[in-house]
């Protein structure tokens, strides 16, 4: 078990973040700074905090023990003029403020760039939405769901004679929240060795989740046609699919080059398919992947999952079990790479996680704080920004702060 050590450092120590996003995009953004040693300050309404503190298991709210790692928890009331104060005085000495909110919202808060702006000519700030701060749909609701519906992704996920398919997870608002983590290093990169001012990172979920989509766009212009849903297989390269084995596991495999699908048709004892022309060259069996794919999977299913990856790694082809969580849990990979790290937790014992992302050789990050309970570092903060505990309880009594 891993265990929290306060003073751990990272290379982004002495970044302060102030981060008003609520759920999932800006909460995945902000770890990403926060796990590499950023001081973020989590900014909830004071009533109930970060909606992400909903979404657990058995009552226990994992998603935020997880997400909100590293970070300290200042509960505001952001409809009192007092609250707003607080924020910007803050903003003052932070590097980077990442906001949620819905577009136009944040100028009626006054708490709009040329008000952050004026305050601190160098910040960088974050503004999350669905849409975009631009265009038609910018004051749309930003869900991930309406996202992966509209941008191509559920339309291309699936079995072609079934409907589409949205993720089972936030895709769309991780995809979004590791963009954002890249934008905001270019953009403080800017002030701090560039000499630059700050500037406004404009972030919708729309754009990230689309640009990993590959080459659709091209493809469909190229052709005229619009790619179908091939559920596991593969548009671009075949064989590549899940293929069950004979105790009911699954095998992944995917042969992308040429080289490997002809280790393929070799260890499967079929290397007449080499030459074959319905199989010669890639767009041939991509154009006859079921057919490849029945051939594999015949091979496939007179063998156990164990066997079949025995042979594979055996002739160096590229095949893989499918895992559920507990089973990625067991493998020994992951265990000594420490992929998942156990850190103490006060409902759970000791609560599983993911561990940092990605990991650097000098300057890794660290395990500084577990997730805060709400308002836990109200008096804190309020202490750093010259505030006496007269002033605090005052603040609490007013509701101002939680």
């Amino acid at each position: 078990m891993r265990e929290f050590d306060p003073n751990a450092t990272g290379p982004l120590t002495g970044v302060r973040v102030l981060d008003l996003s609520r759920l999932v995009a800006g909460n995945m953004l902000s770890l990403q700074l926060a796990d590499f040693g950023a001081d973020v300050i989590k900014v909830e309404p004071a009533d109930h905090g970060d909606p992400l503190r909903a979404w657990g298991d058995s009552h226990i709210a994992t998603s935020w023990k997880v997400y909100a790692r590293n970070k300290k928890s200042l509960a505001l009331n952001l409809r009192d003029p007092a609250a707003i104060d607080i924020l910007l005085r803050l903003a003052e000495n932070s590097a980077i403020m990442i906001e949620g909110f819905r577009p136009g919202r944040l100028e009626q808060m006054g708490l709009g760039p040329d008000a952050l702006h004026a305050r601190n000519p160098k910040l960088v700030l974050v503004r999350i939405s669905g849409f975009g701060q631009t265009g038609p749909y910018r004051e749309r609701p930003g869900f991930g769901t309406l996202i992966e519906a509209m941008s191509g992704f559920a339309d291309r996920n699936g079995f072609p004679d079934r409907e589409p398919v949205l993720p089972p997870l936030a895709l769309a608002d991780m995809v979004a929240g590791l963009n954002g983590a890249a934008a905001v290093l270019m953009a403080l990169r800017e002030v701090e060795v560039n000499g630059g001012t700050g500037q406004v990172i404009d972030l919708s979920l729309l754009e990230p989740l689309f640009s990993i989509l590959g080459a659709e766009a091209a493809g469909y212009r190229a052709t005229g046609k619009l790619k179908q849903r091939v559920g596991s297989a593969s548009n671009t390269a075949s064989p590549r699919n899940v293929y069950a084995s004979s105790d009911g596991k699954w095998v992944a495999l995917s042969a992308s080059i040429q080289s490997m699908v002809e280790r393929v048709f070799r260890v499967i004892g079929k290397p007449e398919l080499i030459n074959d022309p319905r199989f010669a060259t890639n767009t041939d069996r991509v154009q006859h992947h079921e057919e490849v794919d029945g051939v594999v999977a015949e091979w496939i299913a007179q063998r156990t999952q164990e066997e079949s990856l025995r042979i594979f790694a055996e002739a160096d082809v590229t095949a893989g079990p499918v895992y559920d969580i507990a089973q990625f849990m067991e493998d020994p990979h992951v265990q000594e790479r420490e992929i998942i790290v156990e850190l103490p937790d006060d409902e759970m014992g000791t609560i599983p996680m993911h561990n940092i992302v990605p990991t650097l050789s000098g300057t890794p990050g660290g395990f500084r704080l577990p997730a805060p309970r709400l308002g836990q570092h109200n008096d804190e903060l309020l202490t750093e920004l010259g505030f006496d505990s007269v002033s605090i309880a005052n603040l609490r009594e007013q509701g101002v702060i939680s």
